[in-house]
């Protein structure tokens, strides 16, 4: 896995985009962990993946509004590392040329880490909650939501933030456990800044 580069972290946070500006500048193959999240589940059954399943079968309001941030946390599959083993076997499938970025929470740090020749290939961005929340509502007034899909919105929204604001302080004490680069957004980087603090750490 020398040719693969990857970047994980909260939701909100940027990855996507920085994923997407250092594949263009270095002619990079691409690879969204969000995008493959149907194709995996349908290549998982409910031994494999039992939280997945779960998730599957579960309504919005029991997705999203009647349960605690904590238990939204502890069972949502991808938090979990349930399909990981899916994500390294479609990277080895690539080429080892060109290079691919890999982005995506679904990265966490304790699967990524035994895959790594060196900890600079990889990077975790952890955005502040104040961050994230701008984010979100940014792109709710683009294209409106999920979570109008439930029958109580504004819960399922705080649930929601409550249960990333969680997932984001896990990964920040996993990287630092392990030794792992992370990087703190906060919005005091523009998305070339953030781009390009990234691409030093890669050593780029």
């Amino acid at each position: 896995m020398r040719h693969v580069y990857w970047i994980g972290g909260g939701s909100g946070a940027g990855k996507s985009t920085v994923a997407r500006r250092l594949a263009e500048r270095h002619g990079w193959r691409l690879y969204s962990t969000d995008d493959a999240m149907a194709d995996h589940a349908r290549r998982t059954t409910a031994g494999e993946a039992p939280l997945l399943h779960a998730f599957l079968a579960m309504d919005m309001d029991e997705r999203w509004v009647h349960r605690s941030p904590e238990d939204m946390l502890e069972t949502f599959p991808w938090f979990r590392g349930e399909g990981f083993g899916l994500i390294v076997e479609d990277l080895r499938r690539m080429p080892s040329e060109p290079c691919v970025v890999v982005e995506g929470f679904r990265l966490l740090p304790h699967l990524v880490k035994p895959l790594l020749p060196a900890p600079g290939r990889a990077v975790w961005l952890l955005p502040t909650p104040e961050f994230r929340r701008a984010v979100f509502r940014s792109r709710a007034a683009a294209g409106g939501s999920f979570t109008e899909r439930t029958g109580d919105p504004e819960r399922a929204v705080r649930n929601l933030a409550a249960r990333d604001d969680l997932f984001t302080r896990r990964l920040r004490e996993e990287t630092a456990r392990l030794g792992l680069p992370s990087l703190t957004v906060d919005g005091s980087l523009t998305e070339d800044d953030l781009t390009e603090r990234v691409g030093d750490m890669f050593g780029l």
